[in-house]
């Protein structure tokens, strides 16, 4: 007598695993300081040098408001920026393979990293954001510092700060990912190919507009629509890396 063994394979159907998405979310904090800590701790660097810088061109009996003026046109603000693209790599390079062996899918794994990342350029908005108050508030800190109320910041209230905040974090760090994803799917190929692709699109679309002489009115345009319209742009830019991002990693193979 031959038994058969019957076997039932239980699929879960549901869209969106919750638990799931935020296992991934959670993997990602195993070492916390990456997301939650270091990109602080650039600020807190470059505050301590720009406060340094303050207090020397004071000394030197400039008025504090051109000190203010001059520092307002300072980068430091955005200082992690650069910093969170790697840890937009960081997250994918890192992590997929470990996610898959333990039986996450493609889709969870990508929304577990979308949540994470939102988390982190939500809380960075918060902080920023409120900084500039801070820094209006107290005239630079008491010492004429404009590090915080730099560039587009402290023009519009903290609402807008936060938004453009959140916008430009959630683009690195995307831009990151996504491409990490290309080097999963295609390797070193993917990623000659992606780089010619994109640089010769680049000086394609730069030739374009000057031979046809189309910067001023796009520049026009730009000032037109604004300091949100244009971190909108951005925000819109965030998403279609994401979602190519996600597109690319279905067909990824971990390592």
């Amino acid at each position: 007598m031959t038994a058969v063994a019957d076997t039932r394979v239980v699929t879960d159907h549901r869209r969106f695993r919750v638990g799931e998405i935020w296992r991934i979310a959670r993997l990602h904090t195993v070492n916390s300081n990456v997301l939650f800590g270091v990109p602080w701790m650039i600020l807190g660097v470059a505050f301590a040098v720009s406060a340094v810088i303050a207090l020397i061109v004071q000394g030197a009996g400039v008025p504090r408001t051109e000190i203010q003026e001059g520092m307002r046109y300072s980068w430091a603000v955005i200082s992690p920026q650069w910093y969170l693209v790697a840890v937009g790599v960081q997250a994918i390079a890192y992590t997929f393979s470990f996610a898959l062996g333990f039986g996450a899918t493609r889709r969870d794994y990508w929304l577990g990293t979308a949540l994470i990342f939102t988390i982190v350029a939500t809380e960075m908005a918060v902080g920023i954001a409120t900084l500039v108050q801070i820094e209006k508030a107290t005239d630079g800190w008491g010492i004429g510092l404009s590090m915080f109320n730099a560039l587009w910041y402290g023009q519009q209230g903290w609402l807008v700060d936060f938004y453009t905040t959140f916008a430009f974090q959630l683009l690195v760090l995307f831009i990151g990912a996504s491409v990490t994803t290309v080097y999963m799917r295609w390797r070193i190929k993917g990623m000659m190919v992606l780089l010619f692709s994109a640089v010769a699109l680049l000086l394609g679309f730069v030739a374009w507009m000057t031979l046809a002489d189309l910067w001023p009115q796009v520049i026009a345009w730009l000032a037109s629509i604004g300091i949100v319209g244009g971190f909108s742009l951005l925000l819109a830019l965030a998403v279609v890396f994401a979602i190519t991002g996600y597109l690319v990693i279905r067909w990824a193979t971990p390592r």
